[in-house]
């Protein structure tokens, strides 16, 4: 029994000095008070500077938009918001409204370009430019024939009949022809003149066929004039029977000797 006293008397002793200790500890400061309240008002924020618009193309056209090569077309703009601006293809800079006149050689497009602190802006405008056909050369031109050559070739002899100088109708035809190409050989040149030549066949003297000849010539000449042929460029000459154009002695061969012919003036 007297144990048990002592163990419990050690064990009151115990607590008691527990109990001592936790009353001997220091306690922890209490927290700071909250910060009262502001009621300052806050101040403004800075202004925001208004953004920069960006170039603006009212208009760029080309007019007309269809030419042909070596014609011209007119620039047309329009621009704002812009501090520089500029065409390409050789136009460069330009003001913010304008023309210019370009004569592009193919199609071509332009395009128009404004800078500005709100950034850049481009516009295009094409000119198309359609290249004419070559023209067509001249036909060559025919070689100039001269009125001998003319006469050579188109002049048509009267024929008489045996001992006559009077124009038959075969000989009225011919010699139509012959004034018709008078006139374009004298229109083409009007120095050229005409000798109009008397012919006999070979029966008859010849002195006789001289003047027959001569009255043969005179009968044609005096028939062109009549369809109008300038009188001043007609003369007349008889070689009677000493120009044969052919020499057989038949009447055919007659016939043909029996004629008016037109030559060359010397």
């Amino acid at each position: 029994m007297r144990i048990h006293t002592r163990t419990l008397t050690a064990g009151v002793f115990a607590a008691m000095m527990l109990l001592a200790a936790a009353g001997c500890k220091k306690k922890a400061p209490a927290p700071p008070p909250p910060p009262p309240p502001r009621t300052e008002t806050p101040a403004p924020p800075p202004p925001v500077a208004p953004k920069a618009q960006p170039p603006a193309i009212a208009n760029f056209s080309a007019a007309p938009t269809n030419i042909q090569r070596g014609q011209s077309s007119t620039l047309t703009w329009s621009v704002s918001n812009a501090t520089d601006m500029s065409i390409d293809q050789g136009v460069g800079a330009i003001p913010a409204n304008g023309t210019r006149s370009v004569s592009p050689n193919n199609t071509t497009t332009y395009t128009l370009t404004a800078r500005g602190p709100g950034g850049t802006t481009t516009r295009s405008a094409t000119v198309n430019v359609s290249v004419p056909p070559p023209p067509v050369p001249p036909p060559p031109a025919k070689p100039r024939i001269s009125g001998a050559d003319m006469l050579s070739r188109e002049a048509k002899d009267a024929y008489f009949d045996y001992d006559k100088s009077d124009i038959r109708d075969d000989a009225r035809t011919a010699l139509t022809a012959d004034a018709d190409l008078l006139k374009r050989i004298f229109a083409a040149d009007p120095t050229f003149s005409v000798v109009v030549e008397g012919n006999c066949d070979e029966r008859g003297s010849a002195e006789y066929n001289l003047g027959l000849g001569d009255r043969r010539g005179t009968s044609a000449r005096d028939f062109l004039v009549s369809l109008g042929v300038p009188a001043d460029k007609l003369r007349t000459i008889s070689y009677g029977k000493d120009r044969p154009v052919c020499t057989d002695a038949s009447e055919d061969c007659y016939q043909r000797n029996r004629h008016a012919h037109l030559a060359p003036a010397q």
